[in-house]
């Protein structure tokens, strides 16, 4: 009789140990694949719908710029919309620019990244 647990699992018709986590091992790895594919086949879609939508946009400003060309002249038509689009860019960007000012993460991971040198000296940066 042999004292080892595998051989006494594979006389039993058990896998042995070694088996079972390359089984886990390979159906993880095939787990993994899968989800990747779907994120890159989501980011691939998402990337087609984002240029679609800036297409939209840029044709929805050019008929607005040639409906009220029709009416004002096309020079004055093109200053308004192009005006409107750029009021539209910097409430955006003042919007984005107060919610990165809004995280609260950004102080603590600076502070963490000036403890790094002295992480690797051995201290905890109390002493410089």
């Amino acid at each position: 009789m042999s004292t080892r647990p595998e051989a006494d699992a594979r006389q039993s018709g058990g896998p042995s140990v070694g088996e079972l986590l390359s089984d886990i091992s390979a159906d993880i790895s095939t787990l993994i694949r899968h989800s990747a594919t779907q994120a890159g086949k989501g980011a691939g879609l998402l990337g087609g719908a984002t240029v679609f939508g800036h297409l939209a946009v840029l044709f929805l400003a050019i008929s607005a710029w040639w409906a009220l060309g029709n009416e004002i002249g096309r020079g004055w038509s093109a200053l308004i919309v192009t005006a409107v689009l750029a009021v539209i860019a910097a409430v955006l960007a003042m919007q984005g620019r107060k919610e990165m000012q809004a995280v609260s993460g950004m102080p603590a991971t600076a502070a963490t990244i000036q403890k790094i040198p002295d992480a690797v000296k051995g201290n905890d940066g109390s002493m410089r």
